[in-house]
């Protein structure tokens, strides 16, 4: 059965995120199935001045950036982009007249979604990948509680049972959004985090001359590849580092990335004395992150517990499972759908740079087990968490929506 949708993204390619990289792995299926799709990001796509743009074989129509004194204002600025998405979206989708209008999260492409379904007729399905007000808060933009945060989490519930159907990428948030009351459950598909298994070499050989000019060599290295947000952890790691240091002199710890806490991060090193055994190497092309991955031994993700990280699964450890890298992870909720302790990683007590400590040490001493959670992790990847069996789900929705079978 072909269907054809719109997807409504707030960015996508050609820049490089977690959200493009799923956006793409679902457009990529979804042709694979046969199913028509075109693509509409918000105005928060960054540095576009294009109508239209093609990335990694995939076409996007852009939506310009709003002026006037509302775009400027910190509450008045959502709903002039809001505006802005649905007079490019209605345009769309008066000339491609789709089968579906798919919204992706935030809210504020939802709400467009929702205002030019009802007036054109087209049913809408919103997939939330998190709440909004929730990542504001914990990037440190809003705070709970203020208007910004108490207006963006009414539009997200008002969107939530406004949509003809609700998909999420988790069990965290589908159990969240039934507290909220008014959706119906048979109206919410969990369609989860996956990787392309097959773009990812299983246990790959180190990269010699990358260990090499890095200073790794005859290193056991910890590490994480990312974006360094408050909620990631990292402090703690770096914590657990000094705990573990005296009685291993050969432990290292290469963080791959940058962001709002690095400043914070490289004085917390200098101030511990660790500044020799801490590598920040920046951000790297995606290309070359391949290479980097192969030097780290156990990848460490020590996420804080908050609302943020207890309901939102990462797509990092899918990405280290399907490498066959090994892998501690604190237990909040997030980790918790995705790690299976002892089997196909290790969890440790989020919060605690001690249990952290813990669980490294544990880890790198069960040598004999490795293999064992390498194979078990690179299985799980491969039989429950790929593209194919999760964008697969969303044909109940599609054929309910349209009224197309067979």
């Amino acid at each position: 059965m072909t269907y054809r949708i719109l997807h409504i993204l707030d960015h996508s390619l050609p820049l490089h995120s977690g959200y493009t990289f799923r956006s793409a792995s679902i457009l990529r299926e979804q042709h694979k199935l046969g199913w028509q799709t075109w693509h509409l990001t918000s105005p928060r796509q960054e540095r576009c001045t294009v109508a239209e743009e093609s990335a990694d074989g995939l076409h996007f129509y852009r939506t310009p950036v709003p002026a006037g004194w509302m775009a400027g204002q910190p509450v008045l600025g959502l709903f002039a982009e809001m505006r802005a998405t649905e007079q490019r979206l209605l345009q769309l989708a008066r000339e491609i007249r789709p089968d579906i209008l798919h919204a992706h999260s935030p809210v504020l492409n939802a709400i467009p979604a929702i205002r030019v379904g009802r007036r054109l007729g087209i049913p809408v399905v919103y997939e939330v990948r998190a709440f909004w007000e929730d990542a504001a808060v914990d990037h440190g933009s809003t705070r709970e509680g203020s208007l910004r945060y108490r207006l963006t989490r009414a539009l997200e519930t008002w969107a939530l049972r406004h949509a003809d159907w609700v998909t999420t990428i988790c069990e965290g948030l589908r159990q969240d959004m039934l507290a909220r009351g008014g959706i119906h459950p048979n109206r919410i598909t969990v369609i989860p985090n996956a990787v392309d298994a097959q773009g990812f070499q299983f246990a790959p050989a180190p990269d010699q001359e990358l260990r090499a000019r890095l200073g790794l060599e005859g290193a056991t290295v910890l590490g994480f590849v990312g974006s360094f947000y408050g909620y990631e952890g990292l402090d703690l790691l770096v914590d657990a580092l000094a705990l573990l240091a005296p009685q291993h002199p050969d432990l290292k710890l290469l963080l791959v990335g940058g962001g709002m806490q690095e400043a914070n991060l490289r004085a917390q090193v200098e101030r511990l004395g660790l500044a020799g055994r801490v590598l920040f190497v920046g951000r790297v092309p995606h290309a070359e992150v391949g290479r980097y991955y192969s030097l780290i031994d156990l990848l460490c993700y020590p996420r804080k517990a908050m609302r943020l990280t207890e309901l939102v699964t990462p797509l990092k450890p899918l990405e280290a499972m399907a490498q066959g890298k090994l892998l501690v992870a604190s237990d909040v909720g997030g980790h918790r759908e995705l790690i299976r302790d002892g089997e196909t990683g290790a969890l440790f007590r989020a919060g605690s740079p001690p249990a952290l400590a813990e669980a490294v040490e544990r880890t790198l001493a069960q040598r004999d087990r490795w293999e064992a959670v390498r194979a078990a992790g690179r299985r799980y990847v491969d039989e429950e968490r790929n593209w194919a069996v999760s964008v697969a789900r969303y044909q109940t929705a599609y054929q309910t929506l349209s009224g197309k079978t067979g």
